[in-house]
């Protein structure tokens, strides 16, 4: 049966930690079938006794757990909560929730159900059908939070998600949290380092779902929300939209590098008279030598392959994977040549690398040769 942990950070929450641990273990927990719930309360020392109130609940409540520290803000709560229910409790996938009731008890089933179908990270969205704002807010806020996320849906390139500031999520922990360096995300004493973890997550996960989340209004004491809140996470999104650019950046400096290469060869193999189908396969594979080695050492070189054998293996590897290149060009080329003439040559191979080469390739080395993303 699958263990899943509900992480909830707590500060000064007295009045609101009683009713959602009644909540959760009297009314949500029983309907949650195949799965064994538990919820970590991450306490910062509360002075007005939240800590207590989770202790005494606690004798009642096996699967109850109290973890308690320092403030040192809610991403570092949540650090040390997520730490505590991998290697203490075993957990096999944990819940972001909030302990204002701002995230509904009710919506924690929806959740678990798509993770134990199969869904590796599950995003409680409020931008999809069945989700939904508070109608409390005020239109600028409501403004404010849908264009903000739209904002950084496109930042991130992440078009498919709809909401992306949700603080109400399940994470898989096998492949997806066990493999984040968690003390080395952004802004980890602002709600902005849940704009890094959900990156890095959904770059892990194989499936990611979106879940409708019926946001609620905050009932006790005032919301955490504010203008240096906001600005801090649109400052995360940009500096993460600005590091996946620089790799394609220079992905494309590469690429035209091998350009140059394929370019030279085509002159050089057809000077000698070779055919013309294969003048084309012997330029594209000396551009391959060059773009394995230069994406090696410079484009993916957080990654890099090293080693006699290994390198071997994986430049076999990425030779056919770029049997698709090869197969583009040796295709489309002669083709363009017909129609266009071979004095125009570079301009037929400037169309097939930039329109259907570079977008095959950068998908095949960042998903099969350096392994940086998960289909």
């Amino acid at each position: 049966m699958e263990k899943i942990v509900i992480i909830m950070p707590t500060y000064n929450e007295s009045e609101n930690i009683g009713p959602m641990i009644h909540e959760l273990f009297e009314k949500e927990f029983p309907r949650i079938k195949n799965a064994s719930m538990h919820l970590l309360v991450v306490d910062d020392n509360s002075p007005d006794g939240t800590g207590e109130i989770v202790k005494e609940a606690s004798k009642k409540y096996k699967n109850l757990h109290l973890l308690s520290g320092q403030k040192q803000g809610l991403g570092m709560a949540y650090v040390r909560g997520m730490k505590y229910a991998m290697k203490k409790l075993s957990a096999d996938a944990v819940i972001e929730m909030d302990a204002d009731f701002q995230h509904p008890p009710k919506f924690v089933k929806p959740m678990v159900e798509a993770y134990l179908n199969g869904a590796d990270y599950v995003i409680g969205s409020r931008y999809i059908p069945g989700g939904s704002v508070p109608k409390e807010w005020a239109i600028h806020r409501r403004a404010i939070s849908y264009l903000g996320n739209l904002f950084i849906r496109f930042v991130l390139l992440k078009p498919r998600l709809h909401d992306l500031t949700t603080g109400f999520r399940l994470t898989k922990v096998k492949g997806v949290l066990d493999k984040i360096e968690l003390d080395n995300l952004m802004e980890l004493k602002r709600f902005a380092y849940k704009v890094d973890l959900l990156y890095q997550s959904v770059k892990n996960a194989k499936k990611v779902k979106e879940v409708p989340l019926q946001f609620a209004p905050r009932t006790k004491e005032a919301s955490k929300f504010s203008m240096k809140e906001m600005v801090s996470t649109f400052k995360v999104a940009i500096i993460l939209g600005i590091k996946d650019k620089i790799r394609f950046l220079k992905f494309a400096t590469v690429g035209f590098v091998g350009f140059v290469v394929n370019f030279l060869f085509l002159r050089v193999f057809r000077s000698i008279g070779l055919g013309e189908v294969f003048v084309w396969l012997m330029a594209t594979e000396m551009a391959i030598i060059s773009n394995y080695t230069f994406n090696n050492i410079w484009t993916f070189k957080e990654a890099k392959i090293s080693g006699f054998v290994t390198t071997a293996k994986k430049f076999l590897q990425f030779n056919l994977t770029s049997a698709g290149a090869l197969i583009i060009q040796s295709v489309f080329g002669p083709l363009g040549v017909r129609v266009v003439g071979e004095r125009y040559d570079y301009l037929v191979l400037a169309f097939v690398v930039a329109f259907m080469v570079l977008p095959y390739n950068y998908f095949m080395y960042n998903v099969f040769i350096w392994k940086t993303w998960k289909p």
